[in-house]
């Protein structure tokens, strides 16, 4: 297949909020041409042993990954920034390692921060909220029934389907400028003693332009604008544990002008560049949209020890 890329590392499975199974995601790379394909779900390694053992099975290198909400308080952005951290084979192999991740990453999502979401919801946009917008008050349970990895998607699919409300309702109530809006994710804080102890994790920003793509797009999401992550940079380049090792160049919510300006960050900061399609589900967000050359594949991998 004529692509300018080899690899596609950042892609989700139904372990998270992507509609593929682990298996069906190689096996779609495999259908594409892909040399590579990472599997990058939303705080949770749960899809990784699956998909890496399709992998092997049929001949597509698997990047372990995970995709981690961090959670923002600043004066200048409330919201979630996404962080790639790409996993050497054998840290997976660890269980120190795959238990003290997993404590970590759940505390950004969950029973917890459902429930106080939905409890921010309904007091400013339930019936008896200060701007009612609901007939009836959302429930925790309505989230909870489509998945046991609850992400903002969930929320909005719960809004609509039980709801009927529109995009532009939906996100007045759970946009990142939105007066109901709780956070998802954990506290930078919370990441740093995980990657103290396995520094040998590859850190990248996911899609860092993204949400200052010009117009409606899927891949925008409710992202920070890149003005926010250039704001946001120098805690985790100044950061030694925190730290950053790359930036997500190629995204197909990037447009051109972002790409250069990503591409040209890299180079100013000696970072690697990494590029994925995001795939969430064979239709709307595929797979092989978006992805890295051969030698940018090598850079990575040599980081991970998975050079051949």
């Amino acid at each position: 297949m004529n692509r300018e890329f080899v690899a596609d590392l950042h892609n989700h499975t139904n372990a998270s909020d992507g509609e593929y199974t682990p298996t069906e995601l190689v096996l779609k790379a495999q259908e594409l041409g892909l040399t590579a394909v990472g599997v990058t779900d939303h705080d949770t390694v749960g899809g990784l042993d699956e998909a890496l053992s399709t992998g092997k099975k049929v001949g597509i290198l698997v990047v372990p990954g995970v995709e981690v909400s961090l959670r923002f308080r600043r004066p200048y952005f409330v919201g979630t920034l996404h962080y790639l951290l790409y996993i050497p084979l054998d840290l997976l192999a660890d269980e120190a390692f795959r238990m003290m991740a997993q404590n970590i990453f759940s505390l950004g999502r969950g029973a917890g921060l459902v429930r106080a979401r939905v409890a921010a919801i309904n007091a400013e946009f339930g019936p008896v909220g200060k701007q009612p917008l609901l007939a009836r008050d959302l429930t925790a349970e309505e989230i909870e029934a489509l998945s046991p990895n609850v992400t903002r998607r969930h929320f909005a699919l719960a809004l609509k389907e039980y709801h009927g409300l529109d995009k532009s309702q939906i996100n007045t109530l759970i946009g990142n400028d939105s007066v109901s809006y709780v956070p998802s994710g954990i506290d930078p804080t919370h990441l740093t003693p995980l990657l103290h102890k396995y520094p040998q994790l590859v850190r990248v920003f996911a899609h860092p332009a993204a949400g200052s793509y010009p117009g409606e797009s899927l891949y925008r999401e409710v992202l920070p604008s890149v003005e926010v992550v250039e704001r946001l940079m120098p805690e985790f380049l100044d950061d030694a544990v925190l730290g950053l090792d790359g930036l997500e160049v190629n995204y197909p919510g990037h447009v051109a002008e972002h790409r250069e300006m990503m591409a040209e960050w890299a180079d100013r900061y000696g970072l690697i560049q990494t590029g994925g399609s995001d795939c969430h589900d064979p239709v709307d967000r595929p797979l092989g949209v978006a992805g890295i050359s051969q030698e940018e594949l090598k850079i990575l991998l040599h980081r991970l020890g998975m050079a051949e």
